[in-house]
């Protein structure tokens, strides 16, 4: 009966209703919004790292990865290897050879990370295959090198040209070699594509004198989720020399801008539910007001304080969730479409690029804003109800009645 009552009630001033839906359906479609896209950029940020170069898990000797010098090489790979090719989760892994060098053209040199890798394997952990955007990948053959774009821009290079490569060997000497420049990509990041140079795995170890060593295996999982099990397991069968460590070990600042966020974004709830409060407040009590005489009459006829205390939350109820119900679908229709296709920011390319963001940002609705979005708005209601509701049962029914 409450509920029948309460909802006629909402439709006796309807432009007043209506308004009040408005603002809840608009607030609920930013908020749906703005999580999305938010989220999605964060990911995104972390996906483009993982997908780059990070992988979902690396292994290398015990204490590489506070000190990356080339003397800390994994011992003895091939247990490594067939070790990996027995875990049921590890979709794919590369073996790599990493060192610090400087890459010089005719014109000029930069500091770069040298990253020696085969290509058959590492195409199927990175993107970086995908990243090229002049020339090919490496295919195998001796002496290829892939370069970032702002890297070869900055050396005055392009496909064909040869450019030398130095770095310290394994037994101190300087290791140098000629390169003759295969393929330019284009990643995420600017930074990236600056420092980063691949070579084939083959040369990499004839230049720093490393036989058949490596410094990394990088490993792709089925499933992120199930990292560190993978790196318990690994952890505990490969011992004391080796280091497992995950993407969330490798990339502190990414995983913690995540949680971070998952915090603040409470902060954007309660900017919403602070600027929404106060018109249920005000469209609740008017509501109210306008009602004296009915509500005099129904505590003069018996009815509870109770009853009539609820009736108010209940008409504050129905609209923060009929608003929210249709500011959430609505908020959906948005976001379908936009998270096949992206949002274009290609204005701002260069400071995402800064930031390890594509220019295309593609929104991500989690669970976690789901719930949240469907129930901020409902509760606030209720909460922004209370005075309203409150004043309603203090009335005096015979004052009520004669209220003109």
């Amino acid at each position: 009966m409450l509920w029948k009552i309460a909802w006629r009630n909402i439709w006796r001033n309807k432009r007043r209703s209506l308004i009040v839906l408005t603002s809840i359906i608009v607030g609920l479609v930013a908020i749906v919004l703005y999580d999305s896209l938010s989220v999605g950029m964060i990911y995104q940020m972390l996906e483009n790292q993982i997908g780059s170069y990070v992988a979902h898990i690396q292994i290398h000797k015990n204490g590489f990865n506070d000190n990356r010098i080339i003397q800390n090489y994994v011992p003895s790979p091939h247990k490594v290897d067939s070790l990996l090719q027995k875990e049921k989760f590890v979709k794919a892994y590369s073996k790599r050879v990493l060192s610090f060098g400087i890459l010089s053209s005719a014109t000029n040199s930069s500091g770069v990370y040298l990253v020696g890798i085969r290509p058959e394997m590492e195409s199927r952990v990175t993107k970086i295959h995908t990243y090229i955007t002049e020339g090919t990948y490496l295919t195998g053959k001796s002496h290829e090198i892939v370069i970032g774009k702002n890297l070869a821009d900055k050396l005055k290079v392009g496909i064909g040209d040869k450019v030398v490569a130095m770095a310290s060997s394994l037994h101190g000497n300087i290791g140098a070699e000629v390169f003759r420049v295969v393929g330019i990509y284009q990643s995420f990041s600017s930074q990236f594509d600056k420092i980063y140079i691949y070579v084939n795995l083959h040369d990499a170890q004839n230049m720093l004198e490393l036989e058949d060593n490596i410094s990394e295996f990088a490993l792709l999982l089925e499933n992120s989720e199930l990292s560190q099990n993978v790196k318990n397991r690994l952890s505990t069968q490969l011992g004391e020399e080796y280091e497992v460590l995950t993407f969330q070990e490798l990339l502190p600042m990414l995983v913690l801008q995540i949680d971070v966020y998952k915090e603040s974004i409470f902060i954007f709830y309660a900017i919403i539910a602070i600027a929404m409060i106060f018109g249920i407040v005000n469209t609740m009590l008017m509501s109210v007001f306008e009602r004296i005489q009915e509500f005099g009459v129904l505590m003069a006829i018996g009815m509870k304080n109770s009853r009539v205390f609820f009736m108010v939350l209940l008409e504050a109820l129905i609209l923060g969730t009929v608003g929210t119900i249709v500011g959430f679908i609505l908020g959906y229709l948005i976001y379908i479409p936009l998270s096949h296709t992206g949002i274009d920011f290609a204005m701002f390319s260069e400071g995402l690029k800064a930031f390890g963001v594509g220019t295309v940002i593609y929104p991500v609705l989690t669970l976690q804003s789901v719930v949240s979005a469907l129930l901020v708005i409902p509760f606030i209601s209720v909460i922004g109800a209370i005075y309203p509701a409150i004043k309603a049962i203090r009335l005096e029914p015979i004052n009520a009645i004669r209220y003109v």
